[in-house]
């Protein structure tokens, strides 16, 4: 099961498919009369034609509604039309199961069955089959070869089933860079590392930097990983190395501050998020750490203050209303500690 994280990741990924589609459907409408089209009746086509523009108007209810009075099983251009509804109404499931019935049936050159490959192969990625998704959204490349949107779908889909080198091809195209390349490798590890696929992230970040020992984000992105596996020496010397190619990395800073927090060093805590905050004060993270941090320094005015910047800069930041509420509550502000744990509880509920 994925993570709050890589799930958040792969929604990213389908966000991106919805969008292609829109994009590629326009391409794929037929010019002129398939075979199959020259057959039906005039009533079916001015129906098809009338589905297809509530599709493109953004009503596939309304469209699914008109198609579903037509018989689908007899012909394969309504199936696929119903299928390519049933997609941009976000249910992937019923496209599947509309889509694979027709796609049998259709041309096999025909504009209806490009699309049907272009749409089955994104409703697989969004239903999370993504191996059953690669195929389809493979058949599609060649049609649309600079497509980035098309490239970034198959760069997700490699990366989650754990086919590195196609991943990072695909993500290469996506950002136009050669896919040998150091930069690359780091785009390739920084979308595994999103997807919570350290392990390969890790080496395709490593083999960035034995490319490029001085590139840029590559040590960071390192660096989180060795923190997120408690590794904190590690993930210190690793966020120095990024510093020391871009002393302006206000993120870098506040890791260092994030591990010193976790180590209670927390002078030397406050010290780093207090640099990175001076860099990018517009970042609720350190705001909150230096919040902590104040409270186990018993400096309570400065604690409040900083809490109350996180607050500011992230309301629906349901840590800084509760550490705010603690230390009101600490300092007898009984009421105001009340309003604060009650937001922080209806941010935890949604």
């Amino acid at each position: 099961m994925l993570s709050v994280r890589a799930a958040d990741a792969a929604r990213a990924g389908a966000a991106a498919a919805l969008i292609w589609i829109g994009v590629l459907s326009a391409q794929t409408l037929p010019s002129s009369p398939s075979t199959v089209a020259s057959r039906e009746s005039a009533a079916v086509t001015v129906a098809l034609a009338d589905a297809r523009k509530l599709i493109d108007a953004g009503q596939p209810r309304a469209a699914i509604e008109k198609l579903q009075k037509l018989d689908a099983r007899a012909n394969p251009r309504v199936a696929e039309l119903l299928g390519v509804a049933f997609y941009h109404a976000n249910d992937p499931a019923r496209a599947i199961e509309a889509l694979t019935a027709a796609l049998e049936l259709l041309e096999h050159d025909s504009p209806e069955r490009r699309e049907a490959v272009q749409v089955l192969g994104l409703s697989h990625y969004l239903a999370g089959h993504l191996a059953e998704a690669i195929p389809y959204l493979e058949e599609v490349r060649p049609f649309a070869p600079d497509d980035i949107k098309l490239a970034y779908a198959l760069g997700m889909a490699y990366a989650q089933t754990r086919q590195t080198d196609k991943a990072r091809e695909s993500f290469a195209r996506t950002f136009g860079l050669s896919p040998t390349s150091a930069a690359a490798h780091l785009i390739a590890g920084q979308m595994m590392n999103r997807l919570e696929l350290e392990d390969l992230a890790e080496a395709e970040l490593k083999m960035a930097l034995q490319k490029d020992p001085k590139l840029p984000e590559a040590h960071y992105l390192l660096g989180q990983i060795a923190i997120f596996r408690s590794r904190f020496d590690e993930g210190l010397a690793l966020m120095r190395e990024e510093l020391a190619i871009n002393p302006a990395h206000a993120m870098a800073l506040y890791r260092i501050g994030d591990i010193y927090a976790r180590q209670l060093k927390w002078d030397a805590s406050i010290a780093a998020l207090q640099q990175s905050l001076w860099i990018n004060p517009y970042f609720s993270g350190p705001y909150i750490l230096l919040g902590k941090a104040y409270s186990r320094t018993n400096r309570p005015d400065a604690a409040e203050e900083m809490l109350r910047r996180a607050v500011e800069y992230d309301p629906n930041n349901k840590t800084a209303h509760y550490l705010l509420a603690q230390l009101l509550q600490q300092t007898g502000r009984v009421d105001e500690a009340k309003r604060e744990f009650a937001i922080a509880e209806r941010l935890q509920d949604k």
